[in-house]
């Protein structure tokens, strides 16, 4: 259904737009959750601010062990239902975001003519990743439903931003309506390449929301299991060699940025809390899809996961990419020497 129109696979003959799902638009994944209503309000307001199209898309399958009870002409008729279920989960949700647009007086959102909503078959997250091929940003809410199956909802979040082609932002309950935040967007590093990819992305969006941009490195306190090598860790040193590596990256960010407000901070504790403690007065959080951990990081990496899922402000996850500019990065100061 194309706003509340007829779904997308009916409409070819009218819609170009259907040979590239998503094509150069914020799209946004519905499950008709509080959640993924404050992620579509939140979506229709960065759309506006980038003059973009909004996708709302809602995808659903018919779980295994019912389909596998069905005989073919009842699970039929069961697809037909689910269809109709997911149809009026969009509608329900574009008529929340025009009541939002006659409620919310200091939010300008996305005029209702460049809002489509779509219903698609198969599993929601293979679903995202497919329209993050061409989208110019993925958006979700923080959590799916309650229960059984918002534990399988709530995974999506977790999922793609891993995989998908483009940026993803994760978008907290009630984000829209916050009033207790500061003008800054936070970035959260670890002296990795795609920290350096991370500082990128979040200079243009502090850039574009006329904020400043504070770049945060975490020391994580040594466990138990690592108390054997306090005797050879200087601490005060390890801490002065990390102000000075991210001091240097902050000049090297304002090379490319010229006239960027940025501040730096290096501090002691679990990155992960930290960059949650972070988040309370930020407009936006923004993180790499994976550090330097090990098998931890192998897919979206443990502090990325624990801001997702805790962050009280917006979290936008950089994918991998190439990116000429971290090529002079060394210029500026000295950086770790190896990812």
């Amino acid at each position: 259904m194309a706003a509340q129109n007829a779904p997308r696979e009916d409409r070819a003959s009218d819609d170009l737009r259907r040979e590239t799902p998503g094509a150069g638009a914020i799209v946004v994944g519905v499950d008709g959750s509080e959640q993924s209503l404050d992620a579509l309000a939140w979506a229709a307001a960065e759309a506006a601010r980038r003059d973009l199209e909004v996708e709302a898309v809602m995808s659903y399958a018919i779980p295994t062990f019912v389909a596998t009870a069905m005989d073919a002409g009842y699970a039929a008729l069961d697809d037909e239902s689910l269809r109709r279920g997911a149809e009026q989960v969009l509608r329900d949700a574009l008529a929340d975001l025009e009541r939002r647009r006659g409620e919310v007086a200091d939010v300008t959102f996305v005029g209702p003519d460049k809002v489509r909503a779509y219903v698609e078959t198969g599993d929601a997250a293979g679903t995202l990743l497919e329209y993050s091929r061409n989208a110019k940003l993925i958006v979700m809410g923080s959590r799916g439903r309650g229960g059984f199956m918002g534990r399988i909802l709530g995974s999506v979040s977790s999922a793609v931003p891993p995989h998908a082609h483009c940026a993803t932002v994760v978008v907290p309950k009630g984000s829209l309506e916050r009033s207790d935040v500061d003008d800054v967007v936070v970035v959260g590093v670890d002296g990795s390449e795609r920290a350096r990819l991370a500082m990128l992305d979040a200079a243009r969006e502090a850039e574009a929301r006329d904020c400043r941009l504070r770049i945060v490195w975490a020391l994580p306190p040594l466990t138990g299991t690592q108390a054997w090598v306090s005797a050879a860790i200087d601490y005060e040193a390890v801490m002065a060699e990390m102000r000075e590596q991210i001091d240097a990256g902050a000049l090297w960010l304002r090379h490319h940025f010229t006239g960027l407000d940025v501040e730096t901070a290096v501090v002691e504790g679990i990155p992960g809390q930290v960059l949650v403690k972070e988040s309370e007065r930020a407009r936006l959080v923004i993180t790499g899809t994976r550090g330097r951990g090990g098998f931890a990081g192998v897919l979206l990496g443990s502090t990325s996961q624990a801001v997702l899922h805790h962050s009280k402000a917006p979290v936008l996850v950089v994918p991998n990419r190439k990116d000429r500019r971290v090529e002079n990065r060394a210029d500026f100061g000295p950086m770790p020497s190896d990812d």
